[in-house]
């Protein structure tokens, strides 16, 4: 029992740790020096005597051949050097991507050079240190309805160039830069008189280099967010868009070593009835399943803490990584309840991975897109680590899907986490209709179970809509909100009928029909209630996307000028309807077999689909 009791020995432990560290520490090399994947795919004609032959040859892009016509025209080489001068080069898109990657290979070879001088002054006269810092914009809404983007910047900020006073012609303050020769950082553009004054009338909220501000970091965490830069005019590159998909890597991976050592030793317990000892003992499940979650949970938030010292963020991204870490755990915890072997829980816990990575990757995607991305607690991280300040309803709305999705994970497995339960071999469907009927214990109690499961609701549409993003950028918005409609439909429909078919499969309920509109009239009233708190998704301002209004469904705001019977009918009224009809429906075909439940569901999803297509796209403006 003592060894069993940590469900891992101590060097699969050991081999973890090392593996997690060895991983954490590859991270930044990896996206400091990236992958040789295109060495030698351009083949260059250059003899050792031309200027070119040592940009060429010290590039692993580029592979040195004897210069020849004959080979460029069969298409056996890219791009011949005579002397200076590029005198051919193939005419195909190879060819043309050949000269294009030579001309900034140049660059950095002049650059190399430059850096060798000893009077870096005169090799490199203008620094730039530059900031991206993010707009300050305002929603107007026309009569029309149509939601118009003001920026709040009108005026330009720039550089200007030693002792030429050029105004700068930067965009609406959505950067600011100094010229480190004059130290001057902002005012009116000068007249040619003063002398690298910067131009530029903007927002005095830019932040600018004289306030301070570290634009200057070569701080590991800027390597991987692209949030600042320095050096000369030709060395400031843009940000790249997808390293926070970088930080979603290095902060999830050691999530997936935790929750397998975690898994192990919760279905460990259940093998050989090990775990008997524990039921019969002077405590309670809760006390039993918080200590062994405890360890697992303080080793993610440790990782996460040495990660983010590492990466130099603060406090912030610590507490944004405890909900993640809390549902990888929970949902780990549930899945290795319903696993019967450990062939089983390596498919759970490989599923789990999968989606709930996913979950954290795709809405960092979409780092300029504020509601999406912020779907993801990782986006929390990387505004932390870029110096970007995060609001209290943007980090609640980041933070309380995951959590309260994590404790009804947990809640689930615990219920589970009895005698007759632990030590049954039954399937996995099984398993999940046993957790969903377990709290279940009269028919008023269905309205709870469907409140406790809305959680799952809000994490799931939030999910489909971070997926669906993209897709209405290449699909017309009538076609996504159709999408949208049915799969938020689904889900709802499955969060107020599937534990209504696991009481009938249990026998909690009888087969009349009565019954089964009662309990549906309670389903519905339950996810009527519950489906208010799901207004949160208006502190990440979420509504403002179109796809947005499709997950706020039946309770987005009408149009303004309608009577007021009709909002409070709307509002009110009518959700609370649908909701009870298609529960209802849901219910008499649960009372039957699963056949006809899967029948009856599909009914109701359809009804919902006509309800939002009909009144709330009718209705909201």
């Amino acid at each position: 029992m003592t060894k069993n009791a940590g469900g891992v020995d101590r060097r699969t432990i050991a081999i973890a740790l090392l593996a997690v560290l060895g991983l954490g520490a590859m991270a930044p090399m990896a996206v400091s020096q990236g992958v040789a994947l295109d060495q030698g795919i351009y083949r260059v004609g250059v003899v050792e005597e031309d200027p070119y032959y040592d940009p060429v040859y010290l590039d692993p892009t580029f592979r040195v051949q004897e210069p020849s016509s004959a080979a460029v025209e069969a298409g056996y080489q890219e791009i011949r050097i005579v002397g200076p001068q590029v005198r051919e080069y193939a005419n195909s898109t190879k060819g043309r991507a050949a000269v294009d990657e030579l001309r900034s290979s140049t660059m950095r070879y002049n650059d190399g050079i430059m850096d060798l001088e000893d009077n870096q002054s005169a090799a490199f006269p203008v620094t730039v240190n530059l900031t991206y810092v993010e707009r300050d914009a305002s929603r107007v809404v026309a009569p029309s309805q149509q939601a118009i983007t003001i920026q709040s910047g009108e005026g330009d900020g720039g550089d200007g160039g030693p002792g030429d006073g050029s105004a700068g012609d930067g965009d609406g303050g959505s950067d600011a830069g100094s010229d480190d020769d004059t130290g001057a950082s902002g005012g009116d553009g000068g007249d040619g008189s003063s002398g690298g004054t910067s131009g530029g009338d903007g927002d005095s909220d830019v932040t600018r280099p004289s306030d301070g501000s570290n634009v200057g970091a070569s701080s590991i965490s800027a390597r991987l967010t692209g949030g600042s830069s320095s050096g000369a005019p030709s060395d400031i590159t843009p940000p790249f868009p997808f390293r926070s998909l970088v930080l979603a890597f290095v902060f999830v991976l050691p999530l997936n070593f935790v929750i397998q050592a975690y898994g192990s030793t919760i279905l460990s317990e259940r093998i050989n009835r090990r775990g008997e000892l524990l039921l019969v003992a002077p405590v309670s499940r809760g006390d039993i399943i918080v200590g062994k979650t405890l360890p697992y949970f303080a080793a993610a938030l440790s990782v996460a803490t040495v990660i983010t010292l590492l990466l130099q963020g603060s406090v912030v991204s610590v507490l944004a990584m405890v909900p993640l870490a809390l549902l990888f755990l929970a949902a780990t915890f549930l899945g290795a309840m319903f696993a019967r072997s450990f062939k089983e829980l390596t498919f759970v816990t490989v599923t789990i991975t999968v989606t709930l990575t996913s979950y954290a990757f795709v809405p960092a995607i979409f780092t300029d897109v504020t509601p999406i991305a912020l779907i993801s607690p990782l986006t929390l991280v990387v505004r932390d680590l870029q110096g970007q300040a995060i609001g209290l309803g943007q980090f609640a709305f980041s933070k309380l899907p995951p959590t309260l999705t994590a404790l009804v994970c947990f809640g689930l497995g615990a219920g589970l986490y009895r005698e007759e339960d632990m030590f049954t071999q039954r399937p996995i469907p099984y398993k999940v209709l046993d957790a969903l009927a377990g709290p279940i214990k009269r028919r008023r109690s269905v309205a709870l179970v469907t409140a406790v499961l809305l959680p799952f609701v809000l994490v799931g549409e939030l999910v489909l809509v971070a997926f669906l993003y993209p897709l209405s950028q290449a699909v017309s918005m009538e076609v996504v909100l159709v999408v949208a409609f049915v799969g938020i439909a689904t889900i709802e429909e499955l969060a107020k009928s599937l534990h209504v078919y696991a009481g009938y499969a249990h026998s909690r309920f009888d087969d009349g029909l009565r019954t089964a509109l009662v309990v549906g009239a309670f389903s519905g009233l339950g996810f009527f209630v519950a489906e208010k708190f799901t207004l949160i998704v208006r502190l990440a301002d979420l509504q403002s996307l179109p796809i947005g209004q499709a997950q706020m469904g039946s309770q987005a705001a009408l149009s303004s000028g309608l009577p007021l019977p009709v909002v409070l009918g709307a509002l009110l009224l009518a959700p609370l309807a649908l909701h009870v009809v298609t529960a209802s429906i849901s219910a008499i075909g649960a009372r039957r077999n699963r056949r006809s439940y899967v029948t009856a569901m599909a009914i109701a999803v359809g009804v919902h689909v006509a309800y939002n297509l009909t009144v709330v796209s009718a209705l909201v403006g």
